[in-house]
């Protein structure tokens, strides 16, 4: 396997700082990482991979942000089968349901999702999330 896509969106900056710890993770377990905004990327890039991790934060009521990052995932799910997604994601508000959704919706599509509520943060990412999102890209690498 060569490098694992840490495909982002992020509008305050909060899910890219993210992704840059879960990076660090996948550099830390000996692999490297590819950072790529979901703006200037398209889905079907991600379909020969076998591991790959996806951030967007909470939106409106709780959701995937609708422009961008909803048509993107609904392009994945169709080729999620089999393959090993990690998710992360911050929020301003609510309880974290739109990763429950979200990993819900990757998992039924036939995905094996690692990260999830385990890599959330209200806001700006702290130290405890910063060491989830680096164990996030720890286990994708060891994937």
């Amino acid at each position: 396997m060569g490098e694992i896509i840490i495909a982002y969106w992020s509008g305050s900056g909060n899910t890219e700082a993210m992704a840059s710890m879960v990076a660090k993770g996948v550099e830390a377990a000996g692999k490297s990482a590819k950072m790529v905004s979901i703006d200037d990327f398209q889905a079907s890039e991600l379909k020969d991979e076998t591991v790959f991790a996806l951030g967007c934060p909470a939106m409106g009521d709780e959701v995937l942000e609708e422009t961008i990052v909803e048509p993107f995932v609904a392009e994945v799910e169709k080729f999620a089968s089999g393959k090993k997604i990690g998710l992360f994601g911050s929020y301003g508000w609510g309880d974290g349901e739109w990763m429950r959704n979200w990993a819900d919706q990757m998992k039924n599509a036939g995905a094996e999702v690692f990260g999830g509520e385990d890599a959330i943060c209200v806001e700006a990412p702290d130290g405890e999330a910063e060491e989830k999102c680096m164990q996030l890209g720890k286990q994708l690498a060891s994937c």
